[in-house]
């Protein structure tokens, strides 16, 4: 029995260091400093920066696009509805107006 307890304490004893050891490789990924980004990193970064703005890109141009020919329209239907109004004013004046000629041409 002897012996087994041994055994099991030497197996929990390096049971314990490994873990001991698996913290300290943590920490010391922890706390090592980083290496300094290099220039391959940096151009990296730029070209999958400029990937994503080409393919955006099209898209904001076409909303913007989208965005001002609907205030023109807007524009010209609000105007085509105010000259559509006035086109009435002036068929009523201008029946008005022939109502008064023909009245006129009657008693003359």
């Amino acid at each position: 029995m002897h012996v087994v307890e041994v055994q099991n304490l030497e197996s929990l004893k390096w049971t314990r260091m490994s873990e001991k050891n698996q913290l300290l490789e943590e920490m010391q990924e922890v706390f090592t400093p980083r290496k300094p980004l290099d220039l391959t990193y940096f151009l990296y970064v730029l070209a999958s920066i400029i990937f994503v703005g080409l393919l955006l890109f099209p898209k904001i141009y076409v909303q913007q696009q989208i965005y001002f020919k609907s205030r023109d329209i807007a524009k010209l239907q609000s105007e085509y509805e105010m000259l559509k109004e006035e086109n009435k004013l002036i068929k009523s004046s201008v029946e008005s107006i022939r109502f008064k000629n023909q009245i006129l041409d009657t008693i003359f």
